[in-house]
């Protein structure tokens, strides 16, 4: 818990350490090249129909203009005669507008012609908008498919980190990289396919059209395009550090959320609920402020190149005007530029006002990749040893451990185990027994001796060998959302409801679970269906009682059950731990006298070992904490 932390939240974000992130971000489309080149065949043709739309529009107005001029024009004359009267008679402007375009003195407009070019013109963007539909469903199903897999891979790679891992994250951190994170990684790469692709085909094809329309007005949009792109740059440089610092902010807040609510009934015990409440108000600021500062400096992207771009459509319509009246173009091309001028635009602002999204998504991926690429536990051995059956010989020979470099905690500890015995670990908090059964399922590796199971050191033994032969039940207990019956099924997949029953009530669970509306098929969710701590630690005994391990490891798993309840327990375990190898660890030493081997530890070391009468006649160590 971090109840008792400063209230003022500081968080340090340095910009991405990885300079890749980007290109690995986009290599998970990799694997849908195929769908991929349809993407951009269907890019291509929307874009090439839309493209298609300004031309004949200009042409549906150059059709529009010259039928209305020349229908006040005399009819049978030609069109040299027609503009060298015009300019005779000082109408040298009209003469230049209506050269551009080819007309016929006296008639009026062609609406034949002009309502063929609007039904073009729209079948054309039907066409368009059906292909850009198309587009974005494969898309979407790229998308998703992409990161679906992610999401595997993420819970895979989370089954293969090291339980230490574990212990220096918390668990609302972890919650949100794999949530939160994701799901924002997901838009980027969606908005990314979806926009950048048909942006920049979008750029090259209205780009070729310009050209062709008028190179002198295509060099004035070129010019400005430069300008707002190297802006939008310098606002995204600038606006990445701050969205690395949101996310960041936004797993410590769901950490603190998380530990919050899952100890709620220990900050109302001990009044630190305004404790919790400035510490989560310090926490929502910081991520207040990281978020608000993202936003605002990268919406500014938006506006500053629009303004560029406005600037550039207003210099495109006065030079263009002064064209047609040269005589340089028709109204119609000046139209259709004005209208591609505003597509060539168009894509750089999206561009622009997309790359917040695209910096937050690096910022979020970030976060995975630096997940995915967490060391891992080692390796299972190329041809790892079996061994069967499992006797239960357990030997701990010079084994050395401590969670943190600089601090030892178990240092040359040997420890034998017989088959079928009875070993009861004793200690002060923080002797080291606990982390002795979490070596021995391999939870943590050594840094030095070995483990050795029936003569063979459990490192060549693939974990899931190892840990099928070890049943665990620890202090904390672990119910997952389900019915009770399947809880306690957990511990032997295939199980039948007799042997479930059987289990129960060899551990006492039958006696309450059938005073139960549903019995054993009452769901226990998050609040475990308001049984009682003892009531949970006796399910979790019988999970253990179903499996029937060839070992037993028992880390205070009766410190929540009554004493009259423990009494009955314990003689169920007798039988339980006929002919089995068990480990228990206890602080209530008078639940371990008619132990095999009593082992006491102190400090990560062994300084006592043997009956419960050799040790209290020797009047040492464990004779003063019985006596306690």
């Amino acid at each position: 818990m971090t109840l008792l932390a400063d209230p003022e939240v500081r968080s340090e974000v340095p910009e991405p350490r990885n300079p890749s992130t980007t290109r690995r971000l986009f290599g998970l489309l990799v694997p849908y090249r195929g769908k991929l080149v349809i993407i951009g065949l269907l890019a291509v043709v929307t874009i090439g129909l839309n493209l298609l739309g300004p031309i004949l529009l200009g042409r549906a107005t150059d059709l529009i203009f010259t039928g209305l001029v020349s229908r006040g024009l005399p009819a049978g004359a030609t069109e040299e005669q027609v503009l060298a009267q015009l300019r005779a008679e000082g109408k040298d402007t009209l003469a230049n507008v209506i050269s551009t375009v080819d007309f016929v003195p006296g008639q009026g407009v062609d609406f034949d012609t002009l309502g063929k070019l609007l039904l073009l013109i729209l079948g054309l963007y039907v066409i368009g908008s059906m292909s850009m539909l198309m587009q974005g469903r494969v898309v979407n199903t790229i998308v998703q498919h992409a990161v679906f897999k992610l999401r595997e891979e993420i819970d895979a790679k989370l089954t293969r980190l090291p339980l230490a891992y574990f212990d220096r994250n918390p668990r609302g951190e972890i919650l949100s990289r794999v949530s939160n994170d994701v799901d924002n990684l997901q838009r980027t790469v969606q908005l990314s396919i979806g926009q950048m692709l048909t942006s920049v085909i979008s750029v090259f094809g209205v780009l070729a059209i310009m050209l062709v329309i008028s190179v002198q007005l295509a060099v004035l949009v070129l010019i400005c395009v430069p300008i707002a792109l190297v802006l939008a740059a310098w606002i995204s440089k600038r606006a990445m550090p701050k969205f690395a610092e949101q996310w960041q902010s936004t797993g410590a807040l769901n950490a603190h959320v998380e530990e919050m609510y899952s100890g709620h009934a220990l900050i109302t015990a001990f009044g630190r609920q305004e404790q919790a409440a400035r510490e989560f108000a310090a926490r929502n600021d910081t991520m207040y402020r990281s978020s608000f500062s993202a936003q605002a400096i990268s919406g500014l992207i938006g506006p500053a190149t629009r303004f560029i771009t406005d600037l550039n459509y207003v210099l495109v319509a006065v030079v263009g005007a002064l064209r047609v009246a040269s005589g340089s173009v028709s109204i119609g091309d000046v139209q259709a530029f004005i209208q591609y001028s505003g597509m060539f635009s168009r894509p750089i602002i999206d561009v622009a006002n997309f790359s917040g999204q695209l910096q937050s998504g690096i910022a979020s991926a970030e976060r995975v990749f630096e997940l995915l690429d967490e060391p891992e536990q080692s390796p299972a051995p190329a041809r790892p040893a079996t061994v069967s059956p499992v006797r239960g010989h357990v030997e701990f020979s010079r084994v050395s451990f401590r969670y943190t470099p600089d601090k030892p905690l178990i240092d040359d500890l040997s420890l034998s185990a017989a088959p079928g015995r009875l070993v009861a670990i004793v200690g002060p908090t923080g002797a080291g027994k606990t982390t002795l059964g979490n070596l021995l399922l391999r939870f943590y590796e050594l840094d030095g001796g070995r483990i050795l199971l029936d003569g063979t050191d459990i490192t060549t033994l693939t974990r899931e060998e190892l840990r099928s032969a070890i049943g665990l039940v620890s202090q904390d207990t672990w119910l997952f959302e389900g019915t009770i019956a399947e809880n306690i099924a957990y511990g032997r997949p295939g199980a039948t409801r007799n042997e479930v029953i059987e289990a129960a009530k060899a551990m006492c669970v039958d006696r309450f679970v059938r005073s139960l509306p549903d019995g054993y098929d009452t769901v226990l969710d998050e609040e475990h269906g308001g049984l009682s701590a003892g009531e949970r630690q006796l399910i979790t005994l019988a999970r253990a009682f179903l499996a029937q391990p060839a070992i037993l490891l028992l880390d205070e798993a009766t410190s929540s059950i009554d004493t009259r309840t423990e009494v009955l327990i314990q003689q169920a375990m007798t039988s339980l731990r006929a002919g089995r190898t068990s480990f228990v660890i206890a602080h209530r030493l008078s639940t371990i006298r008619g132990a095999d081997l009593i082992v006491v530890m102190d400090q990560g070391a062994v300084v006592e070992r043997g009956t419960h009468e050799e040790l209290m006649a020797a009047r040492g160590f464990y004779a003063r904490l019985y006596s306690a």
